[in-house]
């Protein structure tokens, strides 16, 4: 399994992803899933990547390479689209490229072309933007309202990111938040786990801010767990019982 978010607030973006893929209990791996083009000065773009590997790998494969325009016969990539729009646009069209070529094969052996991605950054002088792009290739857009998506196995991370994170959350609270919307994924489900990968972008900066690895056993990460863990305890033990038993319980 998988779990990736991304959590746009006005100072910034935060990507965050796990690196366990599993083809059953006794086939684990770790590969990342958190892909990073940069033109420091120019654009910076993050990428994660849900679903089957193979297909991931080899839309990230094209959009390292590019694609060639089908009108003016020029070769399409990041570093020259014009605009979040139009990156994201291109994401879509190398995901329908693998298609193309691996599709029938992939019916054919039963393999279901089961992809997802979070792809965000900025354009110098553009606004940062983070769309979520699906298998078809089509994609929406994160909104103020909203201020985060995720792929994968997110059910479990969704309520802490549904309660804490606004538009006008600190930037490293986010990541904060983010962090332990990872914690509760992990907890909940084995195929989710360590190392995490991780970067945050604030806006209008010429350069990814962080771009960092968690490792087991790294001590932040090790303290926001318990702490978190702690909390909850806490938290649950502070609020009243219900009213409801009989009076001799």
């Amino acid at each position: 399994m998988t779990y990736c978010a991304g959590i746009l607030v006005q100072d910034g973006l935060v990507m965050i992803a796990d690196t366990r893929t599993n083809a059953g209990l006794d086939d684990i791996s770790t590969f990342r899933k958190l892909h990073v083009f940069s033109w420091p000065g120019d654009r910076n773009f993050g990428l994660m990547t849900a679903g089957n590997l193979s297909i991931t790998q080899s839309v990230v494969s094209f959009l390292q390479e590019g694609l060639p325009n089908p009108e003016t016969g020029e070769i399409d990539t990041l570093h020259n689209a014009s605009s979040m729009f139009r990156a994201a646009q291109l994401v879509g069209r190398c995901i329908r490229h693998v298609r193309e070529i691996d599709g029938t094969a992939l019916e054919e052996a039963r393999v279901k072309f089961d992809i997802s991605m979070l792809f965000g950054g900025q354009i110098k002088g553009q606004p940062m933007r983070l769309f979520m792009v699906y298998g078809a290739g089509n994609f929406i857009e994160c909104g103020m309202d909203a201020p985060f998506l995720q792929i994968g196995e997110h059910k479990y991370g969704k309520p802490i990111l549904d309660r804490a994170v606004t538009f006008k959350t600190h930037l490293y609270d986010a990541l904060k938040v983010g962090l332990i919307s990872m914690d509760s994924t992990m907890r909940s489900n084995l195929g989710v786990g360590l190392p995490i990968d991780l970067i945050v972008m604030r806006r209008d900066a010429d350069d990814l801010e962080l771009n960092r690895r968690i490792e087991a056993g790294e001590p932040y990460f090790h303290d926001l767990r318990e702490r978190w863990s702690a909390a909850l305890r806490a938290a649950h033990m502070a609020i009243p019982r219900p009213p409801y038993a009989p009076s001799d319980s």
